[in-house]
């Protein structure tokens, strides 16, 4: 009985992967075709493909440890990544590059891997044989390894307003497993990590709950976070049973309300700095020139007199000095004693 339980679940998992080639294919997924199946180190291939999404930007690789069916195991650390090319997608969905062969650096079985790196991350592996590259049988699929990438990994979700000042960025890694064991996988442990530039990624556990059967496949989402502030061209990796399984490019843009806020503190600190020091001028001035300055604040402007003759102001009105007139002298002045002679003759 055991013996028939074990047959039944190894044929049930080759027919899962049997079938979603057949069923990729049927849904109008992305073709890709070699120039030859077979090649040495130091020739060239022409890599064809048609269905892609018009305008994408797309990866190839020659990787080692990979079938059409199972993927790259331990992702594009298996591939010959200094050799790779990219090619860009022609309006109809086409594309054509020059590929050269090169010797990846995990054995055969090898494939031609041509990965989605924007808009929509499809991808297609194609059988292909390193001529003189060492050959060696694939890991066994059992026990924690038992789960494989079945379809490219992408990562959903977006940015909120205060990832603009500096909050920390949040996606869901979404990819689906499938298990090609023999036994249950319940409740695994995966390692989400991050890294940025020449860094290693920085793992940490993420369980995911829930039951795969065998010849079963699911859909996991794990959460991955970045630290406050980070920007620039990051690289989600995870990691499962010791093997990276995925590894997804993600770009974050740069938090423009931090520099903001700079700028807008580099105007504000320094206007009330001048504030707050004027105030303490007025404090520490001496009282005397602090009632001069405040007196002749006060003190109201005398009004400026139109021009004009000067009248003689009347007499008792002041002690000031009586302002004489240029065309009159004190004896000449008319006066009750002496009225004016003029038109008497």
């Amino acid at each position: 009985m055991t013996y028939l339980r074990t047959a039944a679940g190894a044929l049930l998992a080759a027919v899962l992967l049997a079938l979603l080639p057949a069923t990729a294919t049927a849904a109008g997924r992305p073709g890709v075709a070699l120039s030859q199946s077979q090649g040495g180190k130091g020739g060239e291939i022409t890599v064809s493909g048609s269905g892609w999404k018009p305008g994408a930007l797309l990866m190839l690789l020659v990787c080692g440890q990979a079938t059409p069916g199972q993927g790259v195991i331990g992702g594009t650390n298996s591939c010959a990544n200094t050799d790779g090319r990219a090619a860009t997608v022609d309006a109809k969905g086409a594309f054509s590059q020059k590929l050269p062969v090169a010797e990846p650096p995990k054995p055969c079985p090898c494939v031609v891997h041509v990965a989605g790196v924007t808009g929509q991350q499809d991808v297609v592996d194609v059988a292909f044989t390193v001529a003189g590259h060492p050959t060696a049988p694939l890991p066994e699929a059992s026990g924690p390894g038992a789960l494989r990438v079945l379809t490219s990994a992408r990562l959903e979700g977006s940015s909120g307003v205060l990832v603009r000042f500096g909050a920390p960025a949040r996606r869901e890694v979404v990819v689906t497993l499938g298990n090609l064991g023999q036994t249950a996988v319940k409740d695994p442990v995966f390692e989400v990590g991050t890294s940025h530039g020449v860094f290693s990624p920085q793992y940490e556990e993420r369980q995911w709950r829930g039951t795969i059967e065998p010849g079963r496949k699911a859909l996991v989402k794990l959460p991955v976070e970045l630290t406050a502030g980070a920007h620039g061209d990051y690289q989600v990796s995870v990691r499962y049973g010791g093997q990276v399984i995925i590894e997804q490019p993600w770009g974050v843009g740069r938090p423009w309300g931090v520099t903001l806020f700079w700028l807008l503190l580099a105007v504000v600190v320094p206007a009330a700095l001048f504030r707050v020091g004027m105030a303490v001028v007025d404090r520490v001035r001496p009282p005397g020139r602090r009632r001069i300055r405040q007196s002749a604040a006060g003190r109201p402007r005398p009004a400026r007199r139109a021009p004009g003759p000067v009248s003689a102001p009347a007499a008792g009105a002041g002690d000031e000095p009586t302002a004489v007139l240029p065309w009159f002298t004190p004896d000449s002045a008319p006066s009750e004693n002496s009225p004016t002679t003029k038109g008497q003759s």
